[in-house]
């Protein structure tokens, strides 16, 4: 069974800081890519950024240049760094691993982020 656990959310004010974090069981950490998704209120879940198993990143045009997705395998803990949020940023994050030998989807329990004006 794989399990991913978010924590970090909170509620900031416009222009602050958040750091989220992800920890998954070791092996799905290891050798599969990992992602950030969030879902806002009426809106369809969206991919903010992803991690390849090498270290590779992408991200969505929104958070280009404020985000910062990365990974520590010594401590199977995949993060995702906020700065300068705005209340568009406001929705619940979710950390995603596809597990490729299945190619199925996992996700977290989602952290609340809310960012006020």
């Amino acid at each position: 069974q794989v399990q991913l656990v978010e924590s970090g959310g909170g509620l900031v004010q416009a222009g602050g800081s958040l750091r989220l974090s992800c920890i998954a069981s070791g092996r799905v950490f290891r050798t599969n890519p990992l992602a950030w998704y969030r879902q806002a209120p009426g809106k369809q879940r969206e991919l903010v950024a992803r991690i390849t198993r090498s270290g590779d990143t992408d991200y969505a045009d929104s958070v280009k240049g404020r985000f910062t997705i990365s990974r520590d395998d010594a401590k199977s803990t995949m993060y995702l760094q906020m700065n300068n949020l705005t209340p568009e940023d406001t929705a619940v994050y979710y950390c995603n691993a596809f597990v490729l030998v299945i190619q199925r989807d996992f996700w977290g329990q989602g952290t609340q982020v809310t960012v006020s004006s």
